[in-house]
């Protein structure tokens, strides 16, 4: 093991030291007195270790991190896309990053000129009449529009709507908002392709149902093409279409899902607008409605005067405060800056080149990989496993064989229509020479999973971490240094 692969603490040494406090220069009676029951008894068990020392531990760490800077990552579902670095320059701007939420209006105008813009343009590309861009995350925007789903019905003394319908094939986000907002989750079974089963759907539909929450295109990367008829049978039960946005990369330049009935929706910045996933989060995820839902959207509110300057509301009819302020402002700067990158002319190709992508690496692959579903496919596609099954290479021994060629696995076991899933999304930022790489190296993981089987089993071979006993890992997580150490020792 090299020096500066060790952890932190293992590099530690008694007296070693990397930083101090600065004295206080304004004298202790400044300073809030620390309660007696919050102060420690002993020191804190901290690493010694010089600032060198923690400057070469954590850039080499971090060289080893893979993301879409370094390699193709695709990820089916998770739409990693490149993300610019002009957003990131243009959301560092001083003018923007040394802001705070309490100024005065009159002094942020720019700022809130961008948020309400952005508030515009999505409503345009989404078909809707406004957004909020208040909610931090994906999931944080399927639980706000559930709410307005919720709170719409309960303000029209319809007290009794509380079932969403979720197909058995969606995001596993959409039950747990569901559940989470206080509504009732009902299955709908999807067809052999992943689209609702439309006869399965009728049945379902009473005077219970508040909505239905779908994707379009749906998980399986397939157009819904019987939306327009779902649209029809929900509204006429009195529910409300939910638009899941984790899919709508494809669906820019050619379609919109207000023109399709849907309600309310909300969109992933960090998939559909390039900017970085956030791991939990810093991210965004706005939420749009249709018309006479504009009401309902919460607190508070950017709106553009009759003077052409901006204001921020907050009105007695909105469903309240979801978020602190205006949500994650430097990630909605990320992506205004990718949207007016692209401009009116260009962001038209997303959806288009996305599907190309996908369809170009499905043709190459499917002599080898097993694929459930023919035909035209969007932004990603599901391969169940290998072809050649015969010598037991499973969808995880592929996955694992590919870091050893420097690729990122694509999403595996999900979604769980098939045994042996393997879903893969390229987005419109790669290359014909990448896809072509990628596609050779899956072709030559299939020749050795026939010939040399026992290679792929045992992978990864070359990366810093092989292959682990994940069984173990997910039920004796071992997450501290000093838990380690005991771990090492057989006392735990």
């Amino acid at each position: 093991m090299k020096y500066y692969d060790k952890l932190i603490f293992e590099l530690s040494r008694p007296g070693r030291k990397g930083y101090s406090l600065p004295k206080n220069e304004y004298g202790t009676d400044t300073l809030a007195a620390l309660p007696g029951a919050l102060k420690r008894e002993e020191k804190a068990e901290l690493p010694e270790v010089s600032e060198l020392e923690v400057v070469r531990h954590y850039t080499n760490l971090s060289s080893k991190n893979f993301g879409v800077d370094t390699g193709f990552y695709p990820l089916g579902s998770c739409t990693m896309k490149y993300n610019p670095k002009i957003n990131e320059e243009i959301a560092a701007h001083p003018g923007f990053l040394y802001l705070h939420p309490l100024q005065d209006e009159r002094t942020v105008q720019g700022a809130l000129e961008v948020y309400y813009n952005l508030q515009k343009i999505l409503s345009e590309l989404a078909g809707l009449e406004e957004f909020t861009l208040n909610p931090y995350a994906g999931a944080h925007g399927e639980l706000t529009g559930l709410m307005i789903m919720k709170t719409y019905h309960s303000r029209r003394g319809d007290e009794k709507r509380t079932k969403v319908i979720v197909p058995n094939s969606a995001h596993g986000t959409n039950p747990a908002s569901a559940m989470v907002a206080g509504l009732q989750v009902v299955e709908v079974k999807s067809k052999p392709n992943g689209s609702i089963d439309v006869e399965d759907l009728k049945p379902l539909l009473d005077d219970t149902v508040a909505g239905i929450m779908m994707t379009n295109p749906n998980t399986l990367g397939m157009f819904e093409t019987d939306i327009l008829e779902i649209a029809r049978l929900v509204h006429e039960a009195g529910g409300l279409l939910y638009y899941d946005g984790a899919n709508l990369n494809p669906l820019l330049g050619k379609a919109r899902p207000g023109d399709m009935g849907f309600d309310i929706m909300h969109i992933n910045l960090h998939k559909t607008f390039s900017t970085p996933h956030g791991g939990g989060g810093p991210g965004a995820g706005p939420v749009g409605v249709r018309e006479g839902l504009e009401s309902l959207l919460p607190n508070p509110k950017v709106i553009k005067r009759e003077d052409g300057t901006f204001s921020v509301v907050n009105e007695d009819g909105a469903l309240g405060n979801v978020s602190s302020y205006l949500g994650n402002y430097a990630v909605i700067m990320k992506a205004y800056a990718y949207i007016l990158s692209l401009g009116r002319e260009n962001i038209k190709n997303v959806g288009p080149m996305a599907t190309l992508n996908a369809n170009y690496i499905k043709e190459n692959l499917k002599d080898d990989y097993l694929l459930p579903i023919e035909g035209v496919c969007k932004h990603e596609f599901v391969f169940d496993g290998l072809k050649d099954k015969s010598t037991g290479v499973t969808t995880l021994n592929v996955a694992k064989r590919l870091l050893d060629y420097g690729f990122h696995a694509p999403t595996i076991y999900f979604p769980l229509l098939f045994h042996e899933s393997m879903m893969i999304e390229p987005t419109e930022t790669e290359s014909v020479e990448t896809l072509d790489e990628f596609i050779e190296v899956m072709h030559r993981v299939a020749k050795e999973a026939r010939e040399t089987p026992e290679l792929v089993k045992e992978a990864p071979q070359t990366t810093l971490v092989r292959k682990l006993d994940e069984t173990t890992a997910a039920k004796n997580p071992i997450l501290t240094y000093k838990a380690l150490k005991q771990n090492e020792n057989g006392s735990c």
